[in-house]
């Protein structure tokens, strides 16, 4: 369970940081994005994050499962915030697309950090 928590999460910030750090320029302009060197920064910190889950999915324990658990936290914070507070100017579609990863997020944080295999199982 916890290997797929892993392997989730990785699958949802692949995805998402290969595209913002391959990002053309004529998507920039539709999703608003001005600075174009941002979004590739946050393409590579969010694909480096997708690999470090990846490579911690082989051997899941307690630290990899805190940093995976935080950092699932730490974004659903930063969609959260943003989708509720600009209903009036956020179309509904991205809305929703935010709330549903940020939901997917939270629980699987909630899953990894509730299959952390236990020490007395491995004395």
């Amino acid at each position: 369970m916890l290997r797929a928590a892993f392997w989730l999460t990785a699958l949802v910030f692949l995805p998402v940081g290969l595209f913002l750090y391959f990002l053309p320029p004529t998507a920039a302009t539709l999703l608003g994005v001005s600075p174009l060197w941002l979004a590739r920064v946050t393409g590579g910190l969010i694909t480096a994050w997708g690999a470090f889950l990846l490579v911690s999915s082989l051997r899941p324990d307690e630290g990899p499962v805190f940093f995976l658990a935080a950092g699932n936290l730490l974004t659903v914070a930063a969609l959260v915030a943003p989708a509720l507070r600009l209903q009036d100017t956020l179309p509904a579609p991205v809305r929703t697309a935010m709330l549903a990863l940020s939901l997917a997020l939270t629980l699987l944080a909630v899953v990894g950090l509730l299959a952390v295999p236990s020490r007395r199982g491995r004395l």
